[in-house]
């Protein structure tokens, strides 16, 4: 809210509670889940709203966008933890999130073995979580 404060953006009970699905979750989101939890919620929140409060929870860095290329968004609240990658399902959706200290070394070891300092990376694994392999994913 001090962030619509202080940018003179009205406070309103849609995006408190938009801005509460999202920072809240502990999944990585589409805007369509958003409408339809802030609905099963008991709240109303069109698209276009959402992607509107969505625009201003990334700007004030509250909120973070993922593309894991399945042609929409993701979104997950920033959080205070170190660089993490993604696991997607492809046949549910899950994202699961994941850190691997030799990822990073080996990230390191390939950026300098051809001169470059590396700054960032970004990895995405696209395959079929436990759940679905057994037949039970949603």
């Amino acid at each position: 809210m001090g962030y619509l404060r202080e940018h003179n953006l009205p406070v309103t009970a849609q995006r408190l509670a938009i801005a509460e699905v999202l920072l809240t979750s502990d999944r990585h989101l589409s805007a369509e889940e958003v409408v339809q939890e802030v609905s099963a919620r008991g709240g109303k929140a069109g698209t276009a709203t959402v992607y509107r409060a969505i625009d201003t929870l990334l700007a004030s860095g509250l909120l973070v966008e993922r593309d894991f290329g399945e042609g929409f968004r993701r979104f997950e609240p920033a959080r205070d933890i170190p660089h993490h990658e993604h696991l997607v399902c492809t046949q549910c959706g899950k994202v699961e999130e994941f850190r691997d200290e030799r990822l990073e070394r080996m990230t390191t070891l390939v950026a300098e073995t051809r001169g470059f300092a590396r700054q960032r990376h970004r990895l995405v694994i696209h395959g079929i979580c436990k759940d679905c392999q057994r037949g039970g994913g949603r």
